[in-house]
């Protein structure tokens, strides 16, 4: 999304990023960003906490008025839980012995799709010169 963002403000539109990949977030070096030390997922907050929801997004929108150099993030102070203890169960692969496993899907080297109909339409594309979201595609 950093290349995006750098994109459109490029084109004089003003972008914030909020994210919970710190060093992802680091590395694609968006023009402004607000992290949120949440789940992947929870860049807003907790679901149904509609007071926490906004005062993260009120807080995160304050970046466009507090950073002032390109690629500064916004460290929000919120927190998920009281310790740092939820991190051992999100995102952790299982080895032999481990109490968590991860339930992402595995990762496959070609494309997937949801239906055969969109299958289709992204061969269709692709055959007519491809498309923005289908370069990768042979």
């Amino acid at each position: 999304m950093g290349l995006i963002a750098r994109e459109i403000e490029g084109r004089g539109i003003p972008t914030l990023s909020m994210t919970s990949a710190l060093s992802i977030t680091k590395s694609a070096n968006p023009p402004r960003a607000a992290y949120l030390d949440f789940p992947l997922g929870h860049t807003a907050g907790k679901p149904h906490q509609r007071k926490l929801n906004r005062d993260i997004v009120r807080d995160a929108l304050s970046a466009f008025e507090t950073l002032t150099k390109p690629g500064e993030v916004s460290m929000l102070p919120y927190e998920w839980a009281s310790d740092d203890a939820w991190k051992d169960s999100v995102m952790r692969p299982r080895s032999p012995g481990a109490k968590h496993d991860d339930s992402r899907v595995e990762r496959e080297a070609s494309p997937q799709y949801q239906t055969a109909d969109d299958r289709a339409l992204a061969e269709a594309e692709l055959a007519r010169g491809g498309c923005a979201a289908c370069v990768w595609l042979e």
